[in-house]
């Protein structure tokens, strides 16, 4: 009878012990609008000239998740860790499934190319480690995440799935 109890106290703190070594999960936030992944680092050297640089190759991919409802992102804040943002302030409507590739550099937005630009050539994100935070129009969080390069970048191509 005391060896039963005594294995079930330390089966009990074995089950405690691997709860608490495992992985730390994300914060779930309420919202149809999660961030897809993130190009973190643009392919090639480095380069913010708004001619002949690479900041268009930096992106952020926006997926509505909902089945049924279409968002407008219009009045949505991206930022990063240091308070870079970006505002959407022109109606963009992300129908169920729908997606968005927010990019660097200057370029003509397009709701059938499912492309937004920031206007702006410099980089947003940075290549070892940073934090990316989708706000709503009303400063709610509606998803964040945070990378390194040397965790979460394994293959290393400087890019970053997050929701599927």
């Amino acid at each position: 009878m005391r060896m039963r109890h005594t294995l079930a106290a330390v089966a009990a703190a074995g089950t405690i012990a691997v709860s608490a070594a495992g992985p730390a999960q994300a914060t779930e936030y309420t919202s149809a609008l999660k961030l897809k992944g993130v190009q973190y680092d643009a392919p090639g050297s480095d380069s913010n000239r708004c001619s002949g640089g690479n900041t268009k190759d930096e992106y952020l991919t926006i997926k509505n998740y909902s089945r049924t409802a279409t968002v407008d992102l219009k009045g949505y804040v991206v930022k990063d860790a240091t308070g870079n943002k970006f505002t959407f302030t022109a109606s963009h409507k992300l129908e169920p499934g729908d997606y968005v590739k927010l990019r660097g550099g200057k370029g003509t937005n397009s709701d059938a190319g499912n492309v937004a630009y920031r206007q702006n050539c410099n980089f947003i994100w940075n290549n070892d480690k940073d934090t990316i935070y989708l706000l709503k129009p009303t400063g709610a969080k509606a998803d964040v995440h945070s990378y390194t390069k040397r965790t979460n970048d394994t293959d290393g191509n400087g890019y970053i799935n997050y929701h599927g």
